[in-house]
């Protein structure tokens, strides 16, 4: 007899759902849901072979012991021991301040939730982030000091209600299909803008493709406000009703004009004033942009001057409007609300008395286990490692060993840890192979919970079948290392998936971030997801819902702030000796971040180069002497790899691209960070290419 359950994907932040067929003796069927809102019966190839990754050959069975130099298998109990008295030997000798955790956004949100409490308030730790850091950090804050809140405003329908599109930094044909699938339903007269130093897919497809100068957005951002405003084509009444700033912004962008902004994009005049016109005269304008803009030294500011548009124009709470951040990895928006790194639950602080007291209430336990300082973000937590300061180092569903930014840093900071723990579905990966201690968890379809997709809709992730081995959720190993750490009492009623989502919802309430209508995993398959806020009241025929439609922004004033900065240079600029601009990004939509599960898919690895390249313009391999399929060496400051010349003039001369996909291409980039996110800035490092020396 044959079994249907639906799922969430846990791949990107689109949030599909998939029907997953179990019938004795064959294999899972996957078929895409069709009457799920988000994908309509669409799903890219990651999606069709979900469970693929979680048979492969390499998968952890047993916890694993590191012992002269090799690991050995291991029962939970010895395991979680050491785990224990290893981490609480650190503590106990150097302070809350000596350990640490770096989490995911590719867990469900009822674990990640458990992780920030058995960490934090069992264990007392102080720092814990994810790797939602090198991905939407960014988009957090600028959203966060803009409206007052991490609060994306759109829904999917968006996509279809525009009659301007804007795309800055965002290849959604490749890295979120699904989504570029709901642009193809987009029934009206609608126009089509990329901007992006490369001609990627979404590119080609676009009616006009802006190929500006790597990380010169901002220039090109302000140059368009400066027009908008100098003819007096943006929405007076808005701007004086709901914003604050606008006569300090306008003075500021005076100076952008034309000349400065095709000078520093490289656009002409006729292309910037031809974007302002576009928007001045469109009815609906969305501007949509992912790591091009988050991956940058000035990201939140880059992003705000997105959001500024949006703001003077008026195009935010209509349908087909909006400054819309796509979301990257499954979860990492119920990273950013639930997960109790940098923040507290649902947006609390760490820093506020009040907030502390308050969640504190919400989860009855005492206040005095709430750390009262943020948590250190990502890099200067490995920063703390390398320096010896942080002793102890716990790595949840992330391999850092491969995705960090100049990940000679990355190595060099492990040695310096005394203990080292990995918990992941594989001990294949470059940071598992560095671990004292691996801790073999369930992937996505052995489990329940649920995640936040890019539009804030909570969607379920339900079990479909059994890890192997050995193998346990991420919930329940966290549960073993609370019980074993003495926290069991406190953390009582955090004893299944279903009783952390009924915390979470009370933790949301009378936040904007408010979920308690949400009448628990059942109405959420029923609904087809729902998206937050959500409160008691709301009335259950809403189905797509946007933020903002009444002008009423999360800031103290109910004012959206405008913010702005002058453009800094690269950090890293090209030289003589470096001459080459080194861009990176998505390759391919079948391969997944660092290819960790989607690398042990067989009919994914076909539809992809097995191994990296880098993308050269061909005047550049001409003048060069490389051919088509060359090995060459890339060289940094940072490092040198060898890798296939793929000559392409989607890539701008002076200019190079490698994917992320492949493990070459962190050796090179540079480690610079935007001020206020933190976020890495991945897309600019400067390179020199050469034929590889045979």
């Amino acid at each position: 007899m044959a079994t249907t359950i639906r799922t969430t994907c846990s791949y990107c932040s689109v949030g599909c759902n998939l029907d997953i067929t179990l019938e004795e003796g064959k294999a899972p069927m996957v078929r895409p849901a069709k009457d799920y809102p988000v994908n309509l019966g669409k799903s890219c190839p990651k999606g069709f072979h979900l469970l693929a990754p979680f048979a492969a050959p390499d998968r952890a069975l047993t916890p694993l012991i590191r012992e002269n130099g090799s690991f050995r298998e291991a029962g939970w109990d010895e395991a979680i021991g050491l785990f224990v008295e290893r981490f609480r030997a650190v503590l106990d000798e150097h302070g809350p301040e000596s350990a640490a955790f770096l989490s995911t956004g590719q867990i469900p949100m009822e674990e990640m939730a458990l992780l920030g409490a058995v960490a934090k308030f069992g264990l007392g730790m102080v720092h814990g982030d994810g790797n939602t850091r090198q991905c939407m950090a960014t988009a957090a804050v600028a959203y966060k000091q803009a409206f007052g809140f991490d609060a994306p405003p759109f829904t999917y329908k968006d996509f279809e209600e525009s009659d301007l599109l804007i795309f800055v930094g965002a290849n959604p044909a490749i890295s979120h299909p699904i989504m570029w699938n709901r642009v193809g339903m987009n029934e009206k007269e609608r126009t089509i803008v990329v901007v992006d130093p490369r001609r990627t897919k979404t590119a080609d497809a676009a009616d006009l493709h802006l190929p500006v100068a790597p990380k010169s957005d901002m220039a090109l951002l302000y140059s368009v406000a400066r027009e908008l405003i100098e003819s007096d084509r943006i929405d007076r009444e808005f701007i004086d009703a709901h914003t604050e700033g606008f006569e300090e912004f306008a003075a500021f962008v005076k100076e952008f004009t034309l000349e400065r902004a095709s000078r520093e994009t490289g656009l002409a005049r006729e292309e910037i004033a031809g974007l302002a016109d576009r928007i001045a005269q469109a009815k609906a304008v969305s501007i949509w942009w992912t790591m091009g803009v988050n991956q940058s030294h000035q990201a939140v500011r880059t992003a705000q001057a997105i959001i500024n548009l949006c703001l003077i124009t008026g195009n935010i709470g209509r349908p087909g409007t909006g400054p819309n951040s796509i979301t990257g990895q499954a979860n990492a928006m119920g990273s950013r609300l639930f997960s109790n790194t940098t923040s507290l639950y649902a947006g609390y602080s760490f820093t506020e008395a009040a907030d502390r007291s308050k969640v504190a209430s919400i989860l009855g336990i005492d206040e005095s286990v709430i750390p009262t300082t943020n948590s250190l973000p990502y890099h200067r937590i490995l920063e703390r490692v390398a320096e010896g300061s942080i002793k102890a180092l716990w790595i949840i569903a992330t391999n850092p060993g491969h995705s960090w930014i100049h990940k000679t840093s990355f190595f060099d900071a492990m040695k310096n840890l005394d203990f080292l723990v990995v918990q992941d579905l594989y001990a294949t990966t470059e940071t598992a192979q560095l671990a004292d201690l691996f801790l073999p968890a369930a992937g996505s379809g052995e489990k329940d919970g649920s995640f936040i997709n890019s539009e804030r809709r909570v969607g379920v992730v339900q079990k479909i079948i059994d890890p192997p081995g050995e193998a346990r959720s991420d919930f329940d190993i966290f549960r073993m290392i609370a019980q074993a750490a003495g926290a069991g009492e406190l953390l009582a009623e955090w004893n299944s998936p279903d009783a952390v989502f009924r915390i979470l919802q009370r933790l949301s309430a009378g936040r904007p971030c408010d979920i308690t209508g949400i009448r628990g995993y059942a109405e959420l398959l029923e609904r087809g997801g729902i998206q937050w806020p959500y409160p008691e009241a709301a009335r259950p025929e809403e189905g797509e819902r946007r933020l903002f439609a009444d002008g009423a922004f999360f800031t103290s004033n109910g004012r959206a702030k405008l913010l702005f900065s002058e453009p800094e240079p690269l950090p890293e600029p090209v030289d003589d000796e470096y001459p080459y601009l080194l861009l990176t990004g998505r390759g391919t939509v079948v391969q997944f971040h660092t290819q960790t599960r989607t690398g042990k898919v067989e009919m994914l690895n076909r539809l992809c180069p097995a191994e990296c390249y880098v993308e050269i313009h061909p005047d550049d391999a001409s003048l060069l002497g490389i051919r088509d399929g060359a090995k060459v060496t890339v060289t940094s400051r940072r490092g040198a790899v060898t890798v296939n010349a793929k000559i392409d003039d989607g890539v701008q001369p002076s200019q190079l691209f490698m994917p992320m996909h492949y493990a070459e291409t962190n050796w090179l980039t540079f480690p610079a960070f935007d001020p206020y996110s933190f976020e890495p800035a991945y897309k600019a490092a400067a390179v020199r290419i050469e034929v590889a020396v045979r």
